[in-house]
């Protein structure tokens, strides 16, 4: 007998034999897996009675709340497709995503509803559902969320009988010179994707996972669904805000969160962080940009954090490489094991094959040198790009997806990542890894966050820039983190210039954004990508 792989059926599984558990935690809300299945139908039933039927579009726009975790599993079980939105992103970019992506109905947070009012009229929706938010409201010909759900009561949700190779959502990655690509995920990638997640970040069904990672970047990496898998407890998070993540750590009893090097840098150096003592140990996955070693150190030191090192993208599901660790590692000193958790890994167990080759195809030398991209090919891997077969075929090679990584593999099989091909800075001739260069600065101890990239030099053609925030009631000179780093490393790779800003701009998912840093030195040529 085979039946289709989809991430819906644990919501099934959830419900059997966890009907009374706490599986939903909003704010002063809380749902039963029951009281979570009775909405997520309700969701299924409203949706039906309004037209979306199975192969329909649904576009959502909410951040982490119970209403986005409905649209999850109420849109996708009766065989719609969820295309989830960042919400932060420009409106010319929505407008761009809601009609590419042929999407039928609109489900959008009533915070972020003011740039939707503004495109309307250029949308090719048949409804907008609007989902409440305190202090907010709205002028749009929309029907309120939990109207649109009493408006199906009494009414049952269809039964569909799910491929596993057809669509389970469409996920844009963020356009930076180019328009979003659509990625378009199955429901049998994210089911074995999901799979993963829970084997490698050690999902337990006493587990209290906290959304920090958006739900709607690559499905919450997974989490939307292996959390119920489990019968886990979901913990939703509108926003980021530090010293309320570090309260939520003991009063609700977190095991276990996602984020970005970004949110961990937030958490670590939040002055809240050496006050509060974290007894619940939890494990925290981290992932979007190589993260610093000495982040990673400062993490397990202030704050107890079990820190996992995963790496993947949105058209892998994402995950394709985990930094697994061995007891032969915890011989080692603080610093030496941050290193090792800084990198990559290998292979989760049921993704498929990821391997570093060289520019002619055949897999670099495991030594630690060899300089090549990451390449992956496997069950997570996306069906393509949505009515976008040229780039498709750019992405994927011979079977084979290229991700644009940069990488070397360690005698051991660790891959690490030393940089985005369009990130690595050649110096006369020299490859210089600008993730390298902020690993060292990061153990600085006056930086608080740091991006370094090319810039133009008559010489050398290109020579690293450093750009720096710096810690509060902190003062140090161009020249002495230029002295900095050339104590800590060759020379040649030490930044030629130095510029203290601010802020650094970031995705909503905490990546940072260097082409836009490189714009004002590389405006009019491809460097700037």
């Amino acid at each position: 007998m085979i039946t289709s792989l989809t991430p819906l059926d644990w919501k099934r599984r959830a419900i059997k034999y966890y009907p009374e558990k706490v599986a939903v935690i909003d704010g002063d809300k809380t749902f039963t897996y029951k009281q979570f299945g009775e909405r997520v139908d309700q969701l299924s039933a409203a949706l039906h009675q309004a037209g979306i039927r199975e192969g329909d579009h649904v576009a959502v726009m909410l951040p982490n709340t119970h209403y986005m975790l409905e649209c999850f599993y109420g849109i996708c079980q009766i065989g719609a497709v969820m295309v989830p939105l960042n919400y932060r992103i420009s409106a010319a970019d929505m407008e761009y995503i809601i009609n590419h992506s042929d999407s039928k109905m609109l489900i959008v947070d009533a915070e972020f509803v003011e740039p939707i009012e503004k495109i309307a009229d250029n949308l090719s929706l048949e409804q907008i559902i609007v989902a409440p938010a305190e202090g907010y409201s709205t002028t749009l010909d929309s029907v309120e969320y939990e109207t649109f759900l009493e408006q199906a009561a009494g009414h049952q949700p269809p039964e569909v009988d799910i491929d596993e190779n057809q669509l389970i959502t469409i996920n844009y990655t963020s356009g930076t010179t180019s328009r979003p690509k659509g990625v378009m995920q199955t429901h049998r990638g994210n089911y074995i994707n999901a799979v993963n997640y829970m084997y490698h970040l050690q999902v337990q069904h006493d587990d209290v996972y906290l959304h920090t990672l958006p739900m709607f970047h690559a499905n919450g990496w997974g989490g939307v669904w292996a959390i119920t898998a489990a019968g886990a407890t979901h913990v939703c998070l509108r926003k980021v805000d530090p010293p309320y993540i570090l309260d939520l750590f003991e009063e609700k009893g977190i095991t276990l969160l996602c984020g970005a090097p970004t949110v961990v840098n937030m958490l670590v150096n939040h002055p809240k962080a050496k006050e509060t003592k974290v007894t619940t140990n939890p494990r925290m996955a981290t992932a979007g940009s190589p993260p610093a070693a000495a982040l990673i150190q400062k993490a397990q030191e202030i704050l107890g954090l079990e820190m996992i090192h995963v790496y993947g993208l949105t058209e892998t599901a994402p995950f394709i490489l985990y930094c697994e660790w061995k007891n032969e590692f915890d011989k080692k000193s603080p610093e030496e094991q941050a290193t090792i958790k800084a990198r990559q890994g290998i292979e989760l167990a049921l993704n498929g094959e990821t391997k570093v080759i060289s520019p002619d195809g055949e897999e670099v030398e495991w030594n630690g040198e060899e300089l090549g991209e990451i390449v992956t090919r496997g069950n997570v891997v996306m069906k393509g790009y949505y009515k976008d077969p040229e780039k498709t075929a750019e992405a994927i090679k011979d079977g084979w997806f290229h991700t644009g990584d940069l990488a070397v593999t360690h005698p051991d099989g660790y891959i690490e990542i030393r940089d985005r091909a369009k990130d690595l800075i050649i110096s006369g001739g020299e490859n210089i890894s600008s993730t390298e260069v902020e690993g060292v600065l990061y153990k600085h101890p006056d930086v608080l966050e740091v991006a370094v990239i090319a810039i133009p030099d008559e010489k050398w053609g290109e020579v690293p820039k450093a750009i720096i925030v710096l810690k509060e009631n902190t003062s140090i000179t161009e020249q002495e983190i230029i002295d900095y780093c050339r104590d800590n490393m060759a020379h040649f790779k030490a930044p030629k210039a130095v510029e203290f800003v601010d802020s650094l701009p970031k995705t909503a998912t905490g990546k940072l954004q260097k082409y836009r840093l490189r714009e004002q030195h590389w405006k009019g040529t491809k460097k700037v990508n």
